[in-house]
């Protein structure tokens, strides 16, 4: 039996001995390894089961899986070979517990200053843990307001029955400070539970009846809606506020508790630490998070919340058009936790946010992108990518999640954020323009130019009715949707390259499944027909290719030797390389330019009696971005075998690290009873290299 998909990741990731500890968030494993150089990450990025590989700073690596995470996370750890590992909580020793084994930063573009990318680690992991909660309660908020807009339940706030749903969600937003306090704790090795109760203390009865009472001085703040207190607490002033729903007061007090906490357990003997740590850090940090932290964390809050309604207000147009096109880059880094903070503050401060209506369109543009990614491979019958396209958009349009999409398709395939991008693009002129033309009325009366909404919600078709103004999001969001989808189903989302390898694949497949058809003495219509198309040349052909010439001069030898994997693999079909001894690359046969790849390094030639060549010159030259390709033909000319393709400068492909060596190959190869390389000879240009029979 062939091993399980969790036996085959630890052996790609390098063994149990390997791995020092594992974690995983909501899509992804999280390893922090022994040596991450003994992963095989090609096996991994085309292992069934796996949306992508992602390395990162240091000894740490992320295998993406999506909704299944959890399920292959417990298969992992019941594997017997992985008894033992990972599972120790942290110690004073420095070694990570599972839940501390987090990163969030791809090593291309974080690990360079440790600081930084241990910043965002901290927010992105204060927040990761409780995404479950905040997706059902938005849920639930969009669900409620599609009933009240039917008219299936009255708007009446009063009532128990509307009190008792209004509690479910509202509990997870008024106790989020408690739940990032936890969270951020955890991450810092602090007792988690301590940071909870310290952060809890704010929001008590008691501390919060503080603003009532006789000694107390309280301000409104029109701007904000809300007012500011001041106590006398010992002889000392202490500024009052409504901590619910706060996440940067908890990120700030977690920090210190962190310093203090430490600290302690240096000085205090290890025999008593389990009773005077606790005792002394609710004192010290519950006095500082009271008198200094949190007043500090709504300022910083209020500040930025403020900073950007004014942006909102006064440059609508410039804010609607950012947010959707800053998106596609800060998600995958983990770059976009801080906006999301920011959010949930704007709720807590403002009474609505203005950012998730420009963030709907990005997201939308996304989950468009793989739609259209779901289009071609059904229509190419590509089975892999059919199932992680569907999987990835069920995830986006129900869920609001982007990670599937994001991992599993678009950061495989350049080519989809230049489809993509316009469709962030249009979508934010959109909601900029129609936001502006017919503003929000918040429940305080105010005017807001652009969509808002009272809810933190993850953008998803099921949330749409969290926001004010639902039909400008709507429209945004689908002219963002479609945008991305018609762009990817028209210009593809692949290289020259890729598609072949995926067409030749599909025939590969179907050609097997007619021949079981045949072996078994059926041949029903529709597989003949089949059959027929994709192997008989055109009748009406006036001449028989027989054989494939060399498209530029040099020494020949087998597809093995090119040390191309895709290309030896046969994927795209047999055929030949070539280590060329000249400049010029010709036609090697006569036929249509059916491709012609932007950057010059590929050519896709289709023979009027039904012949498909590929000629690819050099081996990851698309990287190039068609520097020292000099092409002479456009996609849909026809040539004749020794017209020139393309001059190339091969002292520029060797100075930029490339091989020279150019690879032809027949990409229908199953269509033909033989197609036969000429290997281990010297050749010009137009020279014989390929045998081909009928």
């Amino acid at each position: 039996m062939a091993d399980s998909l969790a036996s085959q990741i630890i052996t790609a990731i390098g063994g149990p001995e390997n791995v020092r500890s594992l974690t995983h968030c909501a899509t992804r494993l999280r390893f922090e390894l022994v040596d991450a150089s003994k992963v095989d990450q090609n096996s991994l990025e085309h292992m069934q089961g796996v949306l992508g590989a992602v390395p990162q700073s240091g000894d740490r690596f992320q295998v993406v899986i999506g909704g299944g995470v959890a399920t292959v996370y417990e298969n992992i750890m019941h594997l017997p070979e992985m008894a033992g590992v990972g599972g120790a909580s942290a110690s004073d020793d420095g070694q990570k517990s599972n839940a501390d084994v987090k990163a969030e930063a791809r090593s291309k573009a974080r690990g360079k200053v440790a600081w930084l990318d241990s910043f965002f680690e901290y927010l992105s992991d204060s927040f990761r843990p409780i995404l479950g909660v905040l997706l059902g309660a938005s849920i639930i908020i969009a669900l409620v307001n599609l009933l009240i807009s039917l008219n299936v339940i009255p708007n009446d706030e009063v009532s128990a029955g509307w009190v008792f749903v209004k509690a479910i969600w509202k509990g997870v937003f008024y106790f989020l400070p408690i739940m990032v306090a936890y969270n951020a704790s955890k991450k810092l090795k602090v007792d988690p539970w301590l940071g909870g109760a310290i952060m809890a203390m704010l929001m008590t009865p008691q501390f919060t009846g503080l603003m009532d009472a006789k000694t107390t001085t309280c301000v409104e703040n029109a701007a904000l809606g809300t007012k500011s207190c001041m106590a006398n607490i010992f002889g000392l002033p202490m500024a009052l506020s409504d901590y619910s729903g706060n996440v940067f007061v908890p990120l700030l007090m977690a920090a210190v508790l962190a310093l203090v906490y430490h600290g302690l357990k240096r000085i205090i003997p290890e025999s008593v630490q389990l009773v005077f740590v606790p005792f002394f850090c609710m004192i010290i940090v519950g006095a500082l998070t009271a008198f200094i932290i949190g007043p500090i964390g709504v300022w910083v809050g209020n500040g930025l919340g403020v900073g950007l309604a004014w942006m909102n207000t006064h440059a609508p147009f410039i804010f609607a058009i950012i947010i959707p096109m800053l998106y596609p880059f800060l998600v995958p880094l983990g770059l976009h936790w801080p906006l999301n903070a920011l959010m949930l503050m704007n709720i807590q401060t403002l009474g609505y946010d203005f950012i998730q209506g420009p963030m709907g369109v990005w997201n939308f543009a996304c989950f468009g992108a793989t739609a259209g990614v779901l289009f071609l491979a059904v229509r190419d019958k590509d089975k892999d990518m059919r199932q992680t396209a569907l999987g990835a958009l069920a995830a986006g349009l129900l869920g609001g999640v982007s990670e599937p999409s994001l991992y599993g398709i678009h950061l495989r395939y350049k080519l989809i954020y230049k489809r993509m991008l316009v469709g962030c693009g249009l979508g934010g002129v959109v909601i900029a323009i129609l936001g502006w033309l017919f503003p929000s009325v918040t429940a305080a009366g105010q005017t807001v130019h652009g969509v808002t909404t009272t809810a933190f919600a993850f953008t998803s078709l099921l949330t749409i009715p969290v926001f004010n103004q639902m039909w400008v999001y709507a429209v945004s969001i689908a002219v963002s949707f479609l945008t991305s989808f018609l762009l990817i189903i028209t210009f593809d989302y692949r290289t020259p390259e890729q598609k072949a390898e995926v067409l030749a694949r599909a025939a590969a497949n179907q050609k097997t499944t007619v021949s079981s058809v045949e072996a078994k003495g059926v041949a029903p219509a529709a597989a003949t027909v089949t059959a027929t198309k994709t192997e008989a040349p055109a009748a009406a052909a006036t001449t028989t290719t027989t054989v494939v010439n060399a498209p530029v001069a040099g020494h020949v030898i087998s597809l093995d030797e090119t040390g191309e994997p895709v290309f030896a693999s046969r994927a795209l079909g047999e055929g030949v390389g070539i280590q060329p001894a000249d400049s010029t690359v010709v036609a090697p046969v006569s036929g249509v330019l059916q491709t012609v790849a932007e950057t010059g390094h590929a050519f896709g030639i289709k023979t009027d009696d039904g012949v498909e060549v590929l000629v690819h010159v050099g081996i990851d030259t698309v990287k190039m971005n068609g520097e020292g390709f000099d092409v002479k033909v456009k996609a849909n000319e026809h040539v004749n075998a020794g017209d020139n393709l393309v001059v190339v400068d091969f002292d520029k492909v060797k100075e930029a690290g490339y091989s020279t060596t150019t690879l032809m190959t027949v990409l229908n190869t199953v269509a033909f009873a033989s197609v036969t390389p000429k290997t281990g000879v010297d050749v010009k240009a137009g020279e014989s290299v390929i045998d081909i029979q009928r």
